[in-house]
């Protein structure tokens, strides 16, 4: 590696630190913006072209605001918190490829930081490191209310955690590789001629079980418990102020970028789609049907903000432990048994296997209610053992 490498390894790690802030800045405006219109309100619309330099302004704002400290905390690790939130999510994102490649003089550029073999192990760790800041936060506050937000963060995380993990499990068992360029370059391709060969197609259930733990990982609404105002004022965040909390702010949005990128990673396929056009354009296009399909993922997590209550903790859990855990192992399974049938069998027989597993399905789903746990059928002294009926008046008077 020469310094041309270097620079332009260089360039690559600035352009997408570039992209990642101005997706917050962005997100944080647009979220503003479309929750308002939901809400019939008008939003920011004071600070250019339809407000869209108010997010700057707030920032601006809290960074310049008195910063207090409460004297009962423990001082390093409540300052060091808010930190570890937003770093996480920035090192998250260098292994997402954001763009195609291109050539330089006798260079070939990739629009990716870093793609290590081990792509989706990195993911998932980072991801679970994102949990440490939420809870040195609430335990470093020295107030119950932080304390019980950074409580909930943690058992919320490990609890979506293990789906997240199943279904990047799934991932990697179709995929055969934990790299994020493998992964993009096997959804190249088309279903019937026109359909695009992403995995969302064939891996629909680890799809909607990665998104629902993503959000719950992000800890944005309906899975916002650790900061549930109307329960624990602020949650994990209520003893920090001014540019502590803006980074905290921040890593927020900054998590929902990350996760929304990931997604389309392994489902949508990255930044492929059809180019065309001069050299200059087909360099171009990749990065901007990245952006396109990871603002759609974007206006979700709004849209879910914007029109579901918050869930209730115990449901919260059942959703994890009940739900998506074991679906996710189902799935997982699943896969595996699809991907050594395509590969030691021919079309013909998975085709049968297919439908015959189908049929067995259709059979168990069936007859299951038919062993469901029954109680015994009342019998006719069960109304005298049962004595008067509460909603009736009794006529006995009792002195």
């Amino acid at each position: 590696m020469d310094a041309t490498d270097v620079l332009i390894a260089l360039g690559v790690a600035v352009g997408a630190f570039a992209l990642w802030l101005a997706a917050t800045a962005l997100t944080i405006w647009g979220e503003r913006r479309v929750v308002a219109k939901m809400q019939s309100r008008i939003g920011p619309n004071r600070l250019g072209p339809a407000g869209i330099l108010q997010t700057i302004a707030d920032g601006a704002k809290l960074f310049f605001k008195e910063d207090i400290t409460p004297s009962n905390v423990d001082r390093f690790t409540y300052l060091a918190a808010p930190m570890a939130s937003a770093v996480v999510a920035m090192i998250t994102f260098a292994v997402i490829p954001f763009g195609g490649s291109f050539e330089v003089g006798d260079r070939t550029v990739t629009l990716q930081v870093w793609d290590p073999d081990i792509g989706l192990l990195w993911i998932l760790a980072m991801s679970s490191l994102g949990v440490y800041g939420i809870v040195l936060a609430g335990w470093a506050s020295g107030s119950k209310y932080p304390l019980l937000g950074g409580v909930r963060s943690s058992a919320q995380m490990i609890s979506y955690e293990l789906a997240m993990g199943l279904s990047l499990a799934a991932v990697f068992i179709f995929v055969g590789s934990l790299r994020a360029s493998d992964i993009v370059a096997s959804q190249a391709g088309s279903f019937l001629g026109f359909i695009p060969a992403w995995h969302i197609i064939p891996m629909a259930p680890a799809f909607v079980l990665f998104f629902a733990a993503a959000i719950a990982e992000t800890q944005r609404p309906p899975f916002d418990l650790p900061e549930a105002e109307g329960e624990l004022v602020g949650g994990f965040q209520t003893e920090y102020s001014g540019a502590k909390f803006a980074m905290f702010y921040l890593a927020e949005f900054m998590n929902m970028i990350t996760m929304a990128a990931v997604t389309v990673t392994l489902f949508l396929g990255g930044p492929s789609g059809p180019v065309f056009g001069p050299e200059w354009v087909q360099a171009v296009t990749p990065t901007l049907y990245f952006i396109a399909k990871t603002a759609v993922f974007l206006f979700i997590f709004v849209w879910l903000r914007g029109t579901l209550p918050r869930f209730r903790y115990d449901r919260l859990m059942d959703l994890g432990w009940k739900v998506m855990l074991p679906l996710g192992l189902v799935w997982v399974l699943a896969t595996g048994f699809s991907v050594v049938l395509r590969q030691s069998a021919d079309a013909g027989t998975v085709g049968r296997l297919a439908m015959g597993g189908l049929a067995a399905a259709l059979v168990l789903y069936v007859a299951a209610p038919l062993f469901g746990r029954r109680g015994p059928a009342p019998g006719p002294d069960d109304d005298r053992r049962a004595g008067p009926d509460a909603d009736e008046p009794s006529e006995e008077v009792t002195v």
